[in-house]
């Protein structure tokens, strides 16, 4: 079933008429028709099912009939935040896309030393982000915050809260051995809201300058951190961290939490 964000509160029995943008989707792309059914969500008020009663080729109208999914059933995770050094267009793009498909609630772009772009167009980055979350099943968007130098972050990270520094240098810790033993305390020891918040960070196509390496390792939340003994690139980068992180929190959801251990 097609899947579609709205910024439209959602209730039964409420008439939603589409963006033409996305009438054209339903409609022209996707051959939809009236008595044809898809999902609508917000972040806000979980999943609804809505039946398609008038559509042409600019305009759509729906009728919202039920519920379908919570929002407190949203498989993305509300504690976790991507920080990355903005690459080039492509890259860039991905690793939006993919950060928003692994779960990320919130995403900072970091400006570092040898980052190579400073602009960012955030329209495009929200429409990717959307296409992403319609695609992958999650019930929310992530933020995305404007470009952000890399010692205001350090300055704005609170000390109980753990800032994965995916490090080149060789000589740190897996990430797999550090989120468990960081997250897997927390998973044990929180409250039922789950864990305390989290970050990632991954660094431009230059890695790390010294004087930047050497301010993160100084940092209290920060946790230096290793991906394996080959040199990945910074779209590769992010997505293995954060398929590790994502897969020890998954591990909040078992019944036997010693995979944590």
């Amino acid at each position: 079933m097609i899947r579609l964000f709205i910024p439209d509160r959602l209730m039964a029995g409420q008439a939603i008429r589409l963006s033409d943008m996305a009438a054209h989707y339903i409609g022209s792309v996707m051959r939809q028709k009236p008595g044809d059914l898809i999902s609508l969500f917000n972040g806000m008020d979980g999943e609804w099912r809505a039946q398609i009663t008038d559509i042409s080729r600019k305009t759509a109208f729906l009728t919202v009939e039920s519920q379908s999914r919570a929002q407190k059933d949203d498989p993305a995770w509300p504690g976790l935040t991507l920080c990355f050094a903005p690459v080039k267009r492509a890259g860039t793009d991905l690793i939006i896309e993919k950060a928003t498909e692994l779960g990320v609630a919130r995403i900072i772009p970091v400006i570092t030393d040898y980052t190579q772009i400073a602009r960012l167009r955030d329209d495009r980055l929200q429409l990717i982000a959307r296409e992403a979350a319609e695609q992958c099943g999650r019930l929310s968007l992530p933020r995305i915050d404007p470009p952000l130098p890399l010692s205001q972050l350090l300055a704005a990270r609170p000390a109980p809260e753990p800032l994965f520094f995916c490090d080149e240098a060789g000589d740190t810790q897996p990430l797999l051995l550090a989120a468990k033993r960081i997250l897997g305390t927390q998973l044990r020891d929180s409250e039922p809201q789950g864990p305390k918040p989290c970050a990632v960070l991954c660094g431009p196509e230059g890695g790390f300058s010294p004087s930047e390496r050497e301010a993160l390792r100084a940092h209290q939340a920060v946790q230096p951190v290793g991906l394996g003994r080959l040199v990945l690139r910074a779209e590769t980068a992010v997505i293995a961290a954060l398929s590790v992180v994502g897969a020890v929190l998954a591990a909040a959801d078992l019944d036997d939490p010693s995979g944590l251990q």
